[in-house]
């Protein structure tokens, strides 16, 4: 990858009370040529200071810290800096969590299982406007058995939930099949009430899991 000048680079803030880990992290992915890591906090009081003051692209932000967790330190985080992509990093793969931090506002979720590679790709995603999710706990959320048997979507329906399945957001759909935002924003509704789910990943996962986005 050629040399980017900071300006081009994702620009990282770290948030995880564990500081060993938070700074083993930030060292391995300021590795990446297009990352720049601006610094590691350990609180959500810190984070939000930080991130006002350092302006991120992308919050790697660990589920669990001493003042607060999950989905409060993600709506603070959006809050204060509504630009910024906040990527969640937690020990729990599980479908509860992955619903509440992302109906919250987070972007993506990988697990403290994965590698320092698999979380630089992820940072990688949601700095493009993707919305990864690590594969354990897509394995979860279908291992849950939640849903319905989605016969009655629409192929309109099916061909939104298919782009979406690629991490893509509801403006790329909308571009790509030349509708409208809301448009899409009204289809994908249809598609949670049909598949009994709570998210647009999970019902990825629940239509994977069925074998709808085969059809």
């Amino acid at each position: 990858m050629p040399h980017l000048s900071d300006s081009k680079k994702i620009r990282i803030l770290i948030v995880d009370d564990h500081r060993v880990l938070a700074e083993l992290l930030a060292e391995a992915l300021a590795t990446a040529d297009d990352v720049v890591v601006l610094g590691t906090v350990g609180t959500s009081a810190e984070a939000v200071a930080a991130a006002e003051a350092v302006r991120p692209d992308v919050v790697v932000l660990d589920y669990d810290l001493p003042d607060v967790e999950g989905a409060a330190a993600v709506t603070a985080l959006r809050h204060a800096v509504p630009t910024a992509r906040i990527l969640m990093l937690t020990s729990y793969s599980n479908p509860v969590v992955l619903n509440e931090v992302m109906d919250a506002g987070a972007a993506g979720f990988v697990t403290k299982r994965n590698g320092s590679a698999e979380i630089l790709a992820a940072v990688r995603a949601v700095a493009s406007d993707q919305t990864p999710v690590s594969a354990d706990m897509l394995r979860s959320v279908v291992g849950s058995g939640v849903g319905g048997p989605g016969s009655d979507l629409t192929e309109r329906e099916l061909q939104i939930l298919r782009i979406a399945s690629e991490g893509r957001s509801n403006k790329a759909i909308a571009e790509e099949l030349h509708l409208s935002v809301n448009t899409v924003r009204n289809h994908m509704q249809h598609v949670l009430t049909k598949l009994g789910a709570h998210s647009k990943l999970e019902a990825t996962a629940i239509a994977a899991r069925l074998g709808i986005l085969r059809r």
